[in-house]
Parts: C-alpha cells; sequence; structure tokens
C-alpha cells in the first residue's frame, strides 16, 4: 500500500482510502475497466465518489481513457514513466470481440503521424479488435 500512496503523492493526488483501492483494483486486473466494473467492485462505494476518483486520476495522468467501440469508456493505468503526451506516449489497445475485454498493448506504441500544417491533434487512439491470445488458446 506505501508504494500505491508513494504513487499517488508523486502526482499531487492526496492517497485517501478510496483512491488507494480503486488504484489496487486497477492494477490487479490486466484488462481496461469500465466505470460500471469498478462500482461492481465497491458495490457500497458512492458512485460519485467513483467517477470524480478516475477523473482525478485522468487529469493527473494516472489512468488513461479508451475508447475501444463498445460505447462503454474504459479506464486503464498509465505505465510508468508516461505522461500521456501524444507525441511520445501513445499505445495500441486490443478489444477482444469473443470475451470482450480491452487490454493496452503498451510496449507497442503508435508512430507519431505528421498532420498537415494548421492541423492540431489533441487526441489519438488506435483500437486493434479480433481474438485475444487467451481466447485464441481456447
Amino acid at each position: 500500500m506505501k508504494e500505491i500512496e508513494k504513487t499517488l503523492e508523486n502526482k499531487n493526488v492526496r492517497p485517501t482510502a478510496m483512491r488507494i483501492l480503486i488504484y489496487k483494483y486497477m492494477a490487479e486486473k490486466e484488462i481496461a475497466v469500465a466505470l460500471t466494473d469498478i462500482e461492481n467492485a465497491f458495490a457500497k462505494s458512492d458512485r460519485t465518489t467513483l467517477y470524480r476518483t478516475l477523473k482525478t486520476f485522468e487529469e493527473k495522468g494516472i489512468v488513461h481513457q479508451i475508447d475501444d467501440g463498445t460505447s462503454t469508456t474504459k479506464y486503464a493505468l498509465c505505465e510508468p514513466g508516461c505522461n500521456c503526451e501524444i507525441e511520445q506516449d501513445l499505445h495500441l489497445h486490443f478489444h477482444c470481440s469473443n470475451c470482450n475485454e480491452t487490454v493496452c498493448l503498451t510496449e507497442h506504441k503508435i508512430p507519431h503521424i505528421n498532420l498537415p500544417d494548421g492541423y492540431v491533434a489533441e487526441d489519438a487512439n488506435l483500437v486493434l479488435k479480433g481474438i485475444c491470445d487467451k481466447c485464441s488458446r481456447q
């Protein structure tokens, strides 16, 4: 728990009990999670607190959003050293059409794309869809 507290403090986030629990929950997952997943895991918690925690984590670069085409926003922890800059920290995501899980493929970076003059990119999201390694082995 001390490591989580230190991680949050390094990102200028006060390590409250709920923030530590949500971070720990997300760290234990190898997949991106939706707000409803977190709500189900912390059923007795206030929904607004959970949502605000995710928004704080996102604003401070602790998590990033993934739009995987399922119409449900997913969240995943940023890798150490990530600052979510469009120029250098973007990576692929993979959505399995069989198990419906979305994972970050952080070791596979999205190459920089040169835009025409006058265009300013604010976000990029590359999601590959298919069958994940777990499902393809079954």
